[in-house]
């Protein structure tokens, strides 16, 4: 499991993490002719060349994390790889374009467009008269029909994620053919075109048992280029072929197979050819690079064979082997160390290709309790960070803009993008500081003795008996006591092995850099208008002042639990933690860090409330007034007694932000919608329940000879593009291809 995402759009902004924290959707919103948005931060890197230039046939092997547990991507525990699997199999009415936008699909649509408004809003499908399922049968409206009456939730028989617009339709009736599908709404949905994407046949909606069951590990009915074959849990394989009645361009490929592949595995796999593109993360780009610039073996396995076991684990080291797998015995260092440079030199024959992915890392703060449920603590958090500072520490060495992420709804390139960071403001010392003391935070009260079987404020309140190092998976950031002052992060490679690992703080972390910014106005919003492994770049500054004392309040310190995952994939989030932990130390707010297993992480932490700070991140969504509205929405007592969040992990929500987010998904108004979802953004940023930070870096390890596929950025794929080079044909790499920088 990666870090970094909570994921896709069929459950909703699905709580499926990629451990460094995504939902992958499509925006519906116009712009006006004075509001041109920009384009994204980073293009897509596919290598793409036109068909004519593409071999006909051939397997491409792509990595996935997971066989997934069902192919209907309506089902709870739809995952990254469900959703991959119904954009090369199913019809989708809507698809993204480069820039995270809409666009309908000529190869099922010809048109789509609301035509009445008034009493009602229907919107009239024209459906492309090639369009089929693999059976023969036409796609039509009983397919849409069947579709909406298993997501409307009326029929609590079907075993849905979510009936977000689905709600809305009154009633769906076959137009003046065949192939016009008219659809009526009970109520006004501006996110209309978020619907029938992907569209099952009616065989899979038509009744419970087939949603619910029939359609976990087998799709009989499909209506893409491709079609799924096979789906084999002992291999860890899903096989999609050729779909034979597939009346678009025909595929390239035979075959495509999704491989189960562990994320610290996937260099040696496109080494040995078990897949032939993974998405990779940046210790593996990198050793794919190196590989592409080593012209010789340079090793100490050359000569007579008397090196010394200290020359070969200093070379082994120096090459990026973990100090815990690097073994003593010479023998054996020696093996471990062939079968290196033997997948290195097989590496030569990759690209690593990069984007940014259409999702972003947050650090998100827990507002249920303890002193973060005040607002003037969250907002001293926010102003005590430099954004732009944690942006360049894991972007910058991948050579990917590093620019911070200004808004929760959208990012660069999407037309609902605007940066609204300044309802809370820049980053300011002297600021974060006031609020804390207005908030009744003061240096150096003092601080009372915990009774025995007392409980802590706040999910966990660090112990006053834990040395710095802590226990196993923790340590504390931040006390004044311990001689080093709430410096404790990575070295300049932002390896965190040494922070905790035996109770030791070995390093000191790169400083704030300690820019100032004046206050933005945060009149519009009110000051309290509302109660989600990289290395720093080298000539990093060391801190230019001690941080401030710990700060107490009625006898207790201001101490906050930062939960972090620890598996693989989780260097970027444990080198982002230290700095922002850093970075709190300045302000007097001492951090303890506490790593947790990928598995319990989301389930017993976010999702339960067990931590103060924590990073995971949100996919972007071409629909957020639906999407997201979930993430935000105002938790609320259930008939229980309990809290029902939605999925607002940070339990920090406002009525206003519910209105704003109503508003928007009933107006069919784009320009209105547009500005709605802005309005909701900085009410957002002003209660202070979570800070974006960073597009998350797309890094995918690829053959070189193949083509139009990679480093997709917000573009839904085109499959039957894909393949490899005819021989004799050359292009080049695009610019954004090769390693990231040293």
């Amino acid at each position: 499991m990666s870090h970094h995402g909570v994921g896709p759009r069929a459950v909703m902004r699905s709580a499926v993490f990629l451990t460094a924290g995504a939902l992958a959707v499509p925006l519906l919103a116009g712009c006006g002719s004075d509001d041109k948005p920009a384009g994204p931060l980073a293009g897509q890197d596919i290598v793409p060349v036109a068909r004519a230039q593409v071999a006909d046939g051939g397997t491409l092997k792509w990595a996935v994390d997971a066989v997934p547990e069902t192919l209907n991507t309506f089902q709870a525990d739809a995952d990254a790889g469900t959703s991959r699997i119904a954009q090369a199999v199913l019809p989708s009415m809507f698809r993204l374009d480069v820039n995270g936008r809409p666009v309908a699909d000529p190869a099922y649509l010809e048109s789509a467009k609301v035509i009445e408004t008034e009493p009602r809003q229907v919107v009239l499908y024209k459906l492309n008269q090639q369009a089929v399922w693999s059976d023969g049968r036409e796609i039509g409206a009983a397919d849409f029909a069947a579709q909406w009456r298993a997501l409307s939730g009326k029929d609590s028989a079907y075993w849905t994620a979510r009936n977000a617009g689905y709600d809305r339709i009154a009633k769906i009736e076959r137009g003046a053919n065949d192939l016009q599908v008219r659809v009526t709404f009970s109520r006004p949905y501006a996110d209309w075109k978020s619907l029938f994407s992907p569209l099952y046949p009616k065989d899979v909606m038509g009744t419970p048992d087939a949603f619910n069951d029939g359609a976990r590990r087998k799709l009989k009915v499909t209506a893409g280029p491709f079609r799924v074959e096979k789906v084999d849990t002992a291999e860890k394989d899903v096989v999609l072929g050729r779909n034979p009645r597939w009346w678009g361009k025909p595929a390239k490929l035979n075959q495509i197979v999704l491989h189960a592949v562990a994320r610290d595995k996937r260099a040696a796999a496109l080494a040995d050819g078990s897949v032939d593109l993974a998405e990779v993360d940046s210790t593996e780009a990198q050793r794919i690079g190196l590989a592409g610039r080593q012209k010789g073996t340079g090793t100490p396995l050359q000569g007579s064979g008397r090196t010394s076991v200290k020359k070969l684990r200093s070379w082994a080291l120096a090459h990026g082997f973990d100090s815990d797998e690097v073994p003593r015995a010479k023998k054996k260092l020696r093996t471990v160390i062939k079968r290196y440079l033997e997948q290195q030199q097989a590496l030569r024959d990759l690209d690593v290709r990069k984007s940014l992915e259409p999702a972003y890392t947050q650090l998100a703060l827990n507002g249920s309790s303890g002193p973060l449920a005040d607002e003037r603590v969250r907002r001293a958090v926010a102003r005590a960070l430099d954004r732009a500072e944690l942006a360049r520490l894991v972007l910058t060495p991948l050579g990917l803009p590093a620019v911070p992420v200004g808004s929760h709804l959208a990012l660069s390139g999407q037309i609902a993008y605007a940066d609204s960071s300044g309802a809370i403001g820049d980053q300011d010392t002297k600021e974060a500081q006031a609020l804390l003391a207005d908030a009744g935070w003061v240096a150096g009260g003092p601080v009372r003795a915990e009774k025995k079987g007392e409980k802590a404020a706040g999910p966990q309140k660090p112990s006053e008996d834990v040395p710095d190092g802590g226990q196993d998976g923790q340590y504390i950031v931040g006390e004044d006591d311990k001689g080093h002052d709430g410096e404790h992060g990575g070295d300049e490679r932002g390896d965190d092995e040494g922070q905790h690992r035996d109770g030791k703080d070995k390093r000191r972390a790169p400083a704030d850099d300690k820019r100032e910014h004046g206050d933005k106005d945060l009149a519009q919003e009110g000051r309290h208008g509302g109660a989600p492994g990289a290395y720093a770049p080298r000539g990093t500054a060391a801190p230019a002042a001690a941080p401030a004392g710990p700060l107490a309040k009625d006898g207790k310190a201001l101490a906050l639990r930062f939960v972090l995952p620890s598996g693989p994939g989780s260097d970027i989030l444990g080198s982002v933690a230290a700095r922002i932990s850093a970075m709190l130390g300045q302000v007097g707010i001492r951090t303890t860090i506490t790593k947790v297993s990928d598995d319990s992480y989301f389930k017993d932490h976010i999702a339960s409330g067990d931590y103060d700070l924590a990073l995971y991140s949100w996919p972007s969504s071409a629909f957020p007034a639906t999407d997201a509205r979930p993430v935000y929405a105002k938790p609320v007592p259930a008939a229980d007694g309990s809290v029902n969040v939605e999925q607002n992990f940070t339990r920090v929500g406002t009525d206003q932000v519910d209105q704003l987010f109503d508003r928007a998904a009933t107006t069919l108004d784009e320009d209105e919608e547009r500005d709605l979802i802005r309005k909701a953004d900085a009410r957002i940023w002003a209660a202070a329940g979570s800070i974006p930070l960073y597009q998350r870096p797309e890094l995918v390890g690829v053959r070189k000879n193949l083509v139009n596929a990679g480093a997709f950025g917000f573009q839904t794929p085109v499959y039957e593009d894909m393949g490899f080079l005819k021989k004799g044909v050359r292009v080049s790499a695009s610019p954004a291809s090769g390693s990231p920088d040293k």
